[in-house]
């Protein structure tokens, strides 16, 4: 069942998004380019199927949360740019293709990072891709403000880097990656539930909780992957974290408590939706499916 709302929905979010990245002028032709190779070269797009789906949770169409799923995804395809550069992670393979860096060059790959971020509250202002009236919009972008700068994602990573070589306790590494992969998830969830008009407190304070298990479930599975996947069906380079000496929780918990941890994390998920009726089942499947991929 998800194999076909993921493919119904990646094909939603990809004819939206392709709407963003006409250049303006014959000068930012390149640097459109660089944006859309970074964001167009594949992907999951776990983000703005848990946008889709949130929404339709609480009674919304899903066309209503485009703006919504394509902010999440510029995000996270800005921040993927940012950390494969050299000063950072220094990767030159993403989704089984060169980094923007390595395509283009590092300039131009900063540059586009920076687009896609500006890009992403557009869209969520886009009135092409968003019917949600004033204050609803304010309230979406001021929660990806939140989720993706220094209170989140960006701090993660400052986080994440500082941590190489250290051994962080399971609360420290958990820490870490709320703030770096589960804070721009747990918006993901909440930008979809805004963009249904029909959010109640009560709902909102479910949903979380079903996003803060399955943000940190999906590093959890990384990191499980880092180990036992190879570089060809991860589409990035194995071993990366280990090479790198970044602490993992197979690494502090051992592979197979990682793997008990990430199935509890699943259930805790699913348990937050207790609430929800059927319309509420692809939440449930893609809690299921975090911790079931293999890329």
């Amino acid at each position: 069942m998800i194999a076909a709302y993921s493919a119904t929905s990646q094909a939603r979010v990809n004819a939206a998004l392709e709407t963003l990245f006409n250049a303006p002028s014959p000068e930012l032709v390149r640097l459109y380019e660089a944006m859309r190779y970074s964001v167009m070269n594949g992907g999951k797009r776990v983000r703005p199927l848990l946008a889709y789906a949130a929404c339709e949770a609480l009674g919304g169409k899903a066309e209503q949360a485009n703006g919504a799923a394509c902010a999440v995804e510029l995000i996270h395809a800005y921040s993927l740019v940012h950390d494969d550069l050299p000063a950072m992670d220094d990767d030159d393979l993403r989704r089984g293709q060169p980094t923007t860096h390595k395509k283009f060059d590092e300039a131009c790959a900063i540059l586009a990072g920076d687009g896609l971020q500006s890009l992403a509250f557009s869209a969520l202002l886009d009135p092409r891709l968003s019917s949600s009236d004033a204050e609803i919009r304010l309230k979406m972008v001021s929660a990806l403000a939140l989720a993706a700068g220094p209170a989140g994602m960006v701090g993660g990573q400052a986080i994440d880097l500082g941590s190489v070589g250290l051994k962080l306790d399971q609360k420290a590494l958990e820490t870490m990656h709320r703030h770096k992969t589960g804070a721009l998830i747990e918006v993901s969830v909440k930008l979809g539930a805004l963009a249904s008009g029909r959010a109640e407190k009560d709902e909102l304070k479910s949903l979380q909780a079903y996003a803060q298990a399955i943000g940190l479930a999906f590093q959890v599975q990384d990191d499980i992957l880092d180990v036992e996947s190879d570089t060809e069906t991860l589409g990035k380079r194995q071993g990366a974290d280990i090479a790198r000496d970044k602490p993992t929780y197979p690494a502090l918990l051992g592979l197979d408590a990682a793997k008990a941890y990430a199935l509890e994390l699943r259930d805790q998920a699913l348990h937050a939706l207790r609430p929800f009726d059927a319309a509420a089942e692809p939440l449930r499947d893609l809690a299921r499916y975090i911790v079931d991929r293999r890329n």
